[in-house]
């Protein structure tokens, strides 16, 4: 039987994550619950943390890898950040320790991008881009990791050079609920158009100083020429994910193309979207990244 190595766990905001995992990185137990960082803080990080450890019967000398919101500064431990340009193994280097607690548990720091012109932040993300790309991945990569708050980075010889986030998601949450495009949308429940959506795409990556001007279209051309609840979702989605896409890549592209980091509903929706701008994209499954990105991470940690 295949012995456990350690444990990795990915500590959001709303959801955690925990996997037993071998040397080899292949999972031996998982667990998954709403216990984020906001839950947790109130019934204590050690004791969210331990349930689940017992429930996998994890044995007491493995070792704890922590990435996610866990590091924030109001999580368990603060881990910090460290700076771009930031090489993907110094991120391994600074994990933060947790103090008081008999295993060992270590938390990832986050990076940092301390430019006034554009500051900006990543946690969790950084694990993710281990997991999809190595440490020391030669070359120049284009990652997109859409989400919540969509993120996209520049990576060169395994550094971080460059990242932008998109609040792209809560955007649409919010649009869609709490404006008046949320009558146009009002019943749409699961049916999908993917034409209006890929149509929506385009226009927005070719205008997208028309973002808000598009977006209101989804609710004249239902009044004015008819169409669906679902039309109209896949217009205020593509519009909004096709800004992104104008922003993403207007710094050019990298001869190996995109790297898309995504799972679910969301890894389809922007396949969609670089396929009706016809760009290829190379995609991982973002679970399976930030699981082998944890496991690298702590085979290079408990090994050095």
């Amino acid at each position: 039987m295949t012995e456990p190595a350690s444990i990795a766990v990915d500590w959001g905001t709303s959801s955690f994550r925990l996997w037993l995992v071998d040397r080899a990185g292949q999972v031996l137990a998982e667990r998954r619950s709403d216990e984020g960082m906001l839950a947790a803080a109130k019934a204590g990080f050690a004791a969210v943390l331990q349930s689940h450890l017992a429930a996998v019967e994890a044995p007491d000398h493995l070792p704890v890898l922590i990435c996610g919101m866990a590091g924030a500064r109001t999580g368990w431990v603060e881990a910090g950040y460290v700076d771009t340009p930031a090489p993907l193994a110094a991120v391994l280097q600074q994990a933060a320790r947790v103090p008081g607690e008999a295993r060992d548990i270590r938390i990832l720091p986050g990076i940092a991008q301390r430019d006034a012109s554009a500051p900006d932040v990543m946690r969790g993300e950084e694990t993710q881009l281990v997991g999809a790309l190595g440490l020391e991945a030669p070359g120049e990569a284009l990652v997109c990791m859409p989400g919540t708050h969509s993120k996209w980075v520049r990576v060169t010889d395994g550094t971080v050079e460059r990242f932008s986030t998109f609040m792209t998601g809560e955007l649409f949450s919010v649009v869609s609920r709490e404006t008046i495009l949320s009558l146009a949308v009002a019943g749409a429940g699961d049916a999908e158009d993917i034409a209006s959506f890929k149509t929506a795409v385009k226009a927005a990556y070719e205008a997208p100083a028309f973002a808000a001007n598009l977006l209101f279209g989804a609710r004249s051309r239902q009044l004015l020429f008819g169409g669906t609840p679902a039309a109209a979702r896949e217009t205020l989605s593509g519009t909004l994910i096709g800004t992104e896409l104008a922003a993403g890549l207007s710094g050019g592209m990298p001869k190996a193309g995109i790297t898309l980091v995504a799972s679910g509903r969301l890894a389809a929706l922007y396949r969609q979207a670089f396929d009706a701008l016809s760009v290829a994209v190379t995609p991982i499954d973002a679970d399976e990244a930030v699981r082998r990105g944890l496991s690298m991470a702590a085979a290079a940690i408990w090994t050095r």
